[in-house]
């Protein structure tokens, strides 16, 4: 039986975890690649360049690999098509996981402060979570231009819980991905993994989280406000 966590307030990830945005990045990838008249990318393929900001998708499309850097005027051209197609079809086929509404419900009656920290432009995540009326769940959203680092980095957490006025230590983060896990460790936050999103075919339990969920309905059970606790 994993331990609950005992905390104030809850930081969640956006792509993979709370929403299965999948379907319209790979859309605009494609999109932006037609434009470019480039061949279309297969989505599982696009699937695993997901994660790490739009920019860092752009050039994986562009180059067809993880780390490598296209043409810069290339990237200039591909990246403006892709944010404007993006722009106009956030939520077209983007719709939140099974059991994340109703999670999100219980946990704030509870009582918990509720965050989303993403690598996401912010200008993009918080018309994503209006749109599907998630926003109202959270006390602080943080995108990855609100400061000057993106998860892995463990800052923009750390921002996140200085916004809602919540110690590290009394924080968890959800995530998807080893990039939610090693921020999360680097603030000094408890790590709860999904075994649902985007993480590239890597077992969640590899990276040691503190809890590991198969469904947004368990969430809330590993979960306890000080004034919970026995």
């Amino acid at each position: 039986m994993q331990s609950p966590l005992t905390v104030r307030l809850v930081l969640f990830d956006l792509d993979g975890t709370l929403v299965h945005s999948a379907p319209d990045l790979v859309d605009s990838a494609n999109a932006m690649l037609r434009a470019l008249g480039r061949a279309e990318q297969p989505p599982e393929r696009v699937i695993g360049w997901i994660g790490n900001g739009m920019a860092r998708l752009v050039k994986r499309a562009l180059t067809g690999e993880m780390e490598a850097e296209p043409d810069p005027a290339l990237f200039e051209r591909g990246f403006e098509a892709f944010k404007a197609h993006y722009a106009r079809n956030l939520t077209t086929r983007t719709r939140p996981f099974p059991g994340v509404v109703e999670m999100l419900e219980r946990l704030r009656v509870r009582g918990f402060r509720l965050g989303c920290v993403t690598n996401k432009a912010e200008a993009f995540t918080r018309p994503l979570l209006e749109q599907l009326g998630l926003l109202p769940y959270f006390a602080v959203v943080v995108g990855g231009d609100t400061v000057a680092a993106r998860k892995p980095d463990p800052r923009p957490l750390a921002h996140a819980a200085a916004e809602a006025g919540v110690a590290p230590g009394h924080t968890a983060m959800v995530g998807d991905s080893v990039n939610d896990f090693l921020a999360a460790r680097a603030a000094g936050m408890g790590v709860i993994a999904v075994t649902w999103g985007y993480h590239r075919g890597r077992d969640v339990r590899d990276c040691a989280p503190d809890v590991v969920v198969d469904s947004a309905g368990e969430v809330p059970q590993y979960l306890r406000l000080p004034s919970e606790t026995p």
